[in-house]
């Protein structure tokens, strides 16, 4: 045992192998270094044990700890007493030390001991116990030093303090507790002085050791923590950290037995912690994320844990600002345990959305962010969080049980917590494990942020592009279509490839196809713009080069950086004829229905929209029933490196393969195009049946500017219905014709207005005159003589509306075929 100033070191070994206790009195004393594994058996015994206890290392490792160590109760009279040593208990402080051994206390406990060691006098002993907690097998820190070493030379005003723990170095000027309390902070400068003074309080009290208070965490502390080693042993402390995290090996002078303890504890955690955020966030996928999560914790942590998120945040939606409320729902999102298959399937069903009240502990982690830690669940807390379980008794599955709750945040921001339990069985849940779960709640939320926001981003991005893109109908006048739109990068999933259809008067279809420069947000809102421009120009029923010169002409206007190509088609099914007009777009194929044959059609290839100055022209191109028009984006035949002819005829090829349906034919062509790779640019595909209407199917009449040609109009429709079957829909049919006939003989200016019926896919009535302006509703009083035409035209038809010609407008409605 060392006197004064000087310490003994053995031949060959360095002064850091021995830990040490340091007062200012008596200079340092030596202290024993016992490990003790979860099997009560020492695995690792310093050369402070061997001294104070007697036993040398190879004789203890391996042995009961009990029969090594100071424990409760006398030896009795007929007992002899153990090779190493006969213990009896002495003054004890707190628990005895065999209630830390056996495992009966999961918190720090100190106590005193004599023992008699062969060849010495009886010992008084001090000792100090902390369990420990991580993934190695140790159990228990177990440190003791010879109370006589710390009694001699004290003067006797230090030895009322004599039963303060050995965490703080012992001086001789400290006249009482509130000197002590006010140093304490120089001791340890993260506290303050309130703390410090609860702390003394209950040390001078009770003779327990207490936890040191550092800014991130909360370790036991060491009776090697003089005032004077202080600097030195924080300096060591942040290379062995630093170390541990890096995964390197832990600095020599932190290496040796007793004081590397800690560092070996704080390098476990991390190595948990880093194991743990290896195993999460592979993927931007949340549900992914959210598995990874649970099953990371289990069973190495906890033995249950159950994950709820907020209802916003499984949706992929924003959330209001503000703390969760009574109010706010969360989703059960994942449960991993290691109880026996289906036993908290039925009671707790992943998928289930439920709200939490204010007096429960995960409603005070949801609204604090802070963890919430309750050692046991209690039959009371156990009753009370089951009543909020609806005709399900969860009482068996958490009472008794170990329970910590850790938000889930991010940005300061709450998502969800989880709920982590640990059998009864299981050492309970403590201070260090609030930190180390804290922490690994704090990985978990970032990654399951940014899950959740790229979710929320990929949502956005396909809400914003299903806003653009229309939805066009299967069927059209004479034509069946089909579409598909592919992103570019599954980043942006939103761009400036578009497509649409147009109905137009005669029974004709506006079909477009239009791809702006570009990708992203800026792309598609220009796309946008265009798109809403061809839908007006179109509902004018301008001729395709028309319109091709306002839609350049608007782009001009809106911006030098708006440049798109643009392919317009008109088809004609009762003409069978296309009125086509192309602004530097890709040409269409045309795939015959005769021989099967495809062909890409030769236009005039025209400058993209934007440019200015340069002329369009249209082409009129023949076509047969059962034609099929196929129109694409360049993103589907262009490939970086490759010749734009060789996707071209690709795309030929693979539109003329035979295909049970339009939606088989337009896969056949993706699948086949977009299987060569290097594709980074969007695409928007449509195809067209040119089915036509047979001109038996259409019925018309020139009408002259007289009142009574009203009725002749109604005697001509229901004549014509009659002979096509459709004898159902006369009345109505000729009441509604009426009543067109009527507004266009009252309006027109020309001498004559045409009827026309167009029996397809429903029965189409057409009026045309030569007035431009369109009709109204208009709000006719019970003395009126006019205005209820069109209400009448309104509340019977399945569809109308109104167009501007080129000579006039269209009015027209729709009635639904009956079924056959």
């Amino acid at each position: 045992m060392d006197r004064g100033t000087e310490r003994e070191t053995p031949p060959g070994r360095g002064a850091g192998d021995d830990v040490v206790l340091e007062h200012t009195a008596t200079g340092r004393v030596p202290l024993a270094v016992i490990l003790v594994d979860r099997d009560g058996l020492v695995s690792h015994w310093s050369r402070g044990a061997r001294r104070l206890f007697g036993a040398t290392k190879d004789e203890a490792i391996g042995q009961p700890a009990l029969d090594l160590l100071p424990v409760s109760g006398a030896l009795p009279d007929d007992e002899e007493p153990s090779p190493y040593g006969g213990f009896t208990a002495y003054d004890g402080l707190g628990p005895d030390l065999e209630s830390s051994l056996d495992g009966r206390l999961s918190y720090p406990a100190a106590g005193r001991a004599r023992l008699t060691v062969p060849e010495h006098d009886r010992v008084d002993v001090l000792w100090w116990a902390y369990p420990l907690v991580g993934p190695g097998q140790e159990r228990l820190l177990v440190l003791a030093a010879d109370a006589g070493g710390l009694r001699q030379d004290l003067p006797e005003a230090d030895r009322a303090f004599e039963r303060i723990a050995p965490g703080f170095a012992l001086h001789t000027d400290f006249p009482g507790a509130d000197e002590l309390a006010r140093r304490l902070p120089e001791i340890l400068p993260s506290m303050s002085v309130g703390e410090s003074a609860r702390i003394v309080a209950q040390v001078l009290e009770l003779g327990y050791p207490v936890l040191e208070f550092s800014q991130n965490e909360r370790v036991p502390v060491t009776p090697d923590w003089g005032v004077a080693r202080r600097a030195e042993r924080k300096a060591r402390r942040e290379r062995a950290v630093l170390a541990a995290a890096e995964g390197l090996p832990l600095p020599q002078e932190v290496a040796d037995e007793g004081e590397d303890l800690e560092y070996v504890a704080v390098r476990e955690r991390l190595e948990f912690l880093n194991e743990v955020s290896g195993r999460i966030g592979t993927s931007l996928d949340l549900a992914q994320t959210i598995v990874e999560v649970s099953k990371a914790v289990v069973p190495k942590f906890t033995d249950v844990a159950g994950t709820y998120l907020r209802e916003q945040v499984v949706a992929g939606e924003g959330f209001p600002d503000g703390v969760p409320d009574t109010t706010t729902m969360w989703h059960r999102v994942a449960l991993e345990h290691t109880d026996e298959p289906g036993r908290w399937d039925d009671v707790v069903p992943v998928g289930e959305a439920m709200p939490f009240p204010a007096h429960t502990p995960f409603f005070q982690c949801m609204t604090t962010g802070e963890p919430v830690l309750v050692p046991r669940i209690s039959e009371q807390m156990g009753h009370m969080i089951a009543s909020q379980f609806e005709k399900r008794d969860i009482r068996p599955l958490i009472t008794g049980r170990s329970m910590l709750v850790v938000p889930l945040k991010a940005r300061n921001v709450v998502l969800g917590f989880m709920i982590l339990l640990r059998h009864p069985e299981r050492v309970e849940f403590n201070d260090m494990d609030r930190v180390t779960g804290a922490e690994l709640a704090a990985r978990a939320g970032l990654v399951l942020d940014n899950a959740r926001m790229y979710t929320y981003q990929e949502s956005v991005a396909e809400t914003l592009q299903d806003s653009m893109l229309p939805h066009i109908p299967p069927r059209m006048a004479g034509c069946d279509i089909a579409t598909r739109y592919l992103p570019g990068t599954l980043l942006g999933r939103v761009g400036g490839d578009w497509f649409d259809s147009v109905k137009l008067p005669g029974a004709r279809t506006a079909l477009v196809v239009g791809d702006v420069m570009g990708h992203g947000l800026n792309s598609a809102a220009m796309m946008g713009q265009l798109r809403t421009a061809v839908q007006t120009m179109a509902a004018m029923d301008l001729p395709p080069a028309q319109l091709l010169r306002n839609l350049d002409d608007l782009a001009q206007r809106l911006g030098d950086s708006y440049l798109a190509t643009c392919l317009y088609v008109v088809y004609d099914p009762i003409a069978s004829e296309l009125h086509i007009a192309n602004a530097g777009h890709i040409p269409p194929v045309i795939v015959r229905a005769g021989d099967g044959r495809s062909e890409l059609l030769d236009l005039p290839t025209g400058a993209p929209i934007g440019v200015g100055g340069v002329p369009f022209e249209a082409v009129r191109v023949r076509v047969a029933p059962g034609d099929r028009l196929v129109m694409c984006t360049d993103g589907l035949v262009e490939v970086r490196g490759e010749d734009i002819g060789v996707g071209l005829a690709t795309l030929s090829e693979s539109a003329a393969h035979p295909a049970a349906s339009m939606d088989d034919a337009c896969d056949t062509i993706i699948r086949t195009l977009n299987t060569r790779g290097g594709r980074k640019d969007d695409v928007a595909l449509l195809m067209a049946r040119l089915n036509g209407i047979e001109p038996d199917d259409v019925a018309e009449w020139r009408l002259s500017l007289d009142p009574v040609e009203a009725g002749r109009a109604r005697a001509a429709v229901r004549e014509q219905l009659h002979a096509w079957g459709l004898a159902q829909l006369a009345d109505n049919a000729a009441l509604l014709a009426g009543e067109l006939v009527t507004n266009a003989v009252r309006h027109s200016h020309g001498r004559r207005i045409a009827l026309r019926l167009i029996r397809g896919d429903t029965l189409l009535c057409e009026v045309d005159d030569d007035d431009p302006t369109l009709p109204s509703l208009l709000g006719a009083g019970p003395g009126d003589e006019f205005g209820r035409g069109l209400h009448l035209v309104g509340v019977l038809a399945r569809e109308w509306g109104a167009s501007r010609t080129t000579t006039g407008k269209t009015v027209w409605f729709e009635l639904t075929l009956p079924r056959r």
